[in-house]
């Protein structure tokens, strides 16, 4: 039986340098769960290393945690990788690493980078360049998300900045996005009108929350069976009745 399932697919913990510090992955699935949440994806900037913590974290809840990364182009445009379990989002991790820009994490310019346990103890302090553009394309992030059996999501296209379509001017149409994402900053119906072009695009609207009070600020519904990748792969594509309901 297909049911509606409340996602946020766009969350950042206190590992990303540009969050606020209370973002633990044991408080974000608290929120999710207090805002009747169903499904969110932990999606740190170029990095993966909180997504543990947080499905444990859920462990013992009806919350769903998928394991996801924003991925920083070469073009500076961010995308969002998507991936049910962990070990495929940590070989993602590995390539992202590798196509780091050189260089360590300024704390007092960037923020801390602070990788916790599932108790909010703190593990240690990533000092990679974390906000920083990777030498990967947007073509080649893209395909490498799917070869690894994930959903690539173009981030926040409304935003004059790191959005593909800021930083390329349009979607190539042989760039493969899954879907297309809608921040918060606009409402639906003007998101609409301003890209009617890209009707063709599965959209997704996400919170982008970086602090604990926009967890939920904006979220997609997802009819489908089960909170999987593979079902939300079929909704995203309109298969067997499976759906994004606008």
């Amino acid at each position: 039986m297909l049911k509606k399932f409340k996602a946020d697919l766009h969350i950042h913990t206190c590992l990303s340098p540009c969050a606020g510090l209370e973002m633990s992955p044991s408080a974000i699935v608290k929120t999710a769960g207090e805002k009747g949440l169903d499904i969110i994806a932990i999606t740190d900037h170029n990095s993966a290393e909180n997504v543990i913590a947080a499905k444990k974290a859920a462990a013992n809840t009806e919350l769903t945690v998928l394991a996801g990364m924003e991925i920083t182009s070469s073009e500076e445009a961010h995308i969002l990788a998507l991936f049910e379990g962990i070990e495929d989002i940590l070989k993602l991790q590995n390539i992202v690493y590798e196509n780091l820009l050189p260089g360590e994490n300024d704390e007092r310019r960037f923020g801390e980078q602070i990788v916790v346990n599932e108790k909010d103890e703190v593990l240690s302090f990533n000092k990679r360049l974390l906000i920083a553009a990777t030498a990967l394309t947007a073509h080649s992030i893209v395909n490498t998300i799917h070869s690894l059996g994930g959903l690539a999501v173009a981030s926040h296209i409304d935003r004059n900045s790191f959005s593909i379509i800021s930083q390329l001017g349009f979607i190539p149409l042989d760039l493969e996005f899954d879907a297309l994402e809608i921040s918060p900053r606009i409402k639906r119906e003007e998101a609409l009108n301003m890209f009617d072009n890209y009707n063709s695009y599965t959209w997704i609207f996400s919170s982008d929350a970086h602090d604990v009070e926009n967890i939920g600020q904006s979220t997609t519904s997802l009819y489908m069976k089960n909170p999987t990748i593979e079902e939300i792969a079929s909704a995203f594509k309109c298969i067997n009745e499976r759906r994004v309901i606008k």
